[in-house]
């Protein structure tokens, strides 16, 4: 069977992304409307709607990372939203420097270098993501650092023998996201500080 896009798994993801999303903005339309009735509020409410902020926070992330991925550009003020939102309540803060749109190629492996670099950062802490003359690095740091040294080295080596968990996706998504904008992958670490370069 022929197929005319080789990147089956970013259009399976943008596919999922795409359908998950309505449902859910449907869900917090109506609790807003049963905010604004006055019948029902509470913990359990404000349980609910956090949950689905943050889901809805989440697959947005995961649409740009997972998804297909082209020269279209995307703003800065869209980028920023996704990782303000994804932010929200939870242990990890995002800082995204550069001032300027970038390509969603570019913005696809900056949050799958996020993603690798969340797993690295078990008690939270910040990532920064900066561009230079077109060269990209993202930077996580924390209170402690959690690397799995033989899943890392996948990132920069292509030949690394290293099973990739469904929660370890990201780890083989970047490399392959790498190679197809003609970019490579560097890692280096430090004490409570882990950077990828591409």
């Amino acid at each position: 069977m022929a197929v005319d896009n080789e990147d089956l798994p970013a259009l399976i993801g943008s596919r999922i992304c795409h359908d998950l999303i309505s449902p859910i903005g449907a869900i917090n339309n109506g609790l807003e409307l049963l905010g604004m009735s006055g019948e029902v509020s509470g913990p359990e409410m404000e349980l609910i709607s956090d949950s689905v902020t943050n889901a809805n926070a989440r697959i947005r992330f995961f649409r740009i990372a997972f998804g297909a991925a082209g020269d279209q550009q995307m703003g800065r003020a869209e980028v920023v939203s996704v990782l303000d939102d994804v932010s929200k309540g939870g242990r990890l803060s995002y800082q995204w420097a550069p001032l300027e749109g970038s390509s969603r190629s570019e913005v696809r492996m900056a949050f799958l270098a996020a993603l690798c670099l969340e797993s690295a950062l078990p008690y939270g802490g910040t990532i920064t993501v900066l561009c230079a003359d077109g060269h990209w690095t993202v930077i996580g740091e924390g209170p402690k650092l959690n690397v799995d040294d033989a899943l890392w080295a996948r990132l920069s080596d292509d030949n690394a023998e290293v099973k990739i968990s469904p929660a370890q996706v990201q780890f083989a998504m970047l490399p392959y996201s790498a190679k197809q904008a003609e970019r490579d992958l560097k890692v280096e670490q430090a004490l409570e500080k882990i950077s990828i370069f591409f």
